[in-house]
């Protein structure tokens, strides 16, 4: 499989921009490695649906996949590659890029922040 072509500037990302995909990515970002168990339960998703994301973002090359055993219990622990932590640093950007523009437009437009009061 290859990579996915990360731009080298924001960009929503249609791979990530799920919220239950970010979710896993944002997760993994956070971490060198996790187990399976830990990623299911840390995004209260279901084994089936993570399965899925997981195969997904591994086709793309955002996610690395190892298989293992602790004992002889089978293991699967889940890590994102540096093209995936690229893609979500790059999303990221970009939504925040959109939320500062929708903000400084309010402002020109002359909303008024939530909450506040004439004085």
């Amino acid at each position: 499989m290859t990579a996915a072509l990360v731009p080298d500037e924001p960009a929503i990302d249609p791979a990530i921009n799920h919220p239950t995909r970010l979710a896993v990515v944002a997760f993994l970002s956070a971490c060198d490695e996790a187990e399976f168990a830990a990623v299911r339960g840390g995004c209260q998703v279901s084994d089936s649906m993570l399965s899925k994301i997981a195969s997904a973002l591994e086709a793309i090359g955002y996610l690395a996949v190892r298989k293992g055993y602790v004992g002889k219990r089978p293991r699967t622990w889940l890590s994102l590659t540096p093209a995936g932590r690229q893609a979500l640093a790059l999303h990221i950007a970009a939504l925040q890029g959109i939320a500062a523009t929708a903000r400084k437009a309010g402002a020109e437009a002359g909303e008024a922040p939530p909450g506040a009061t004439d004085s």
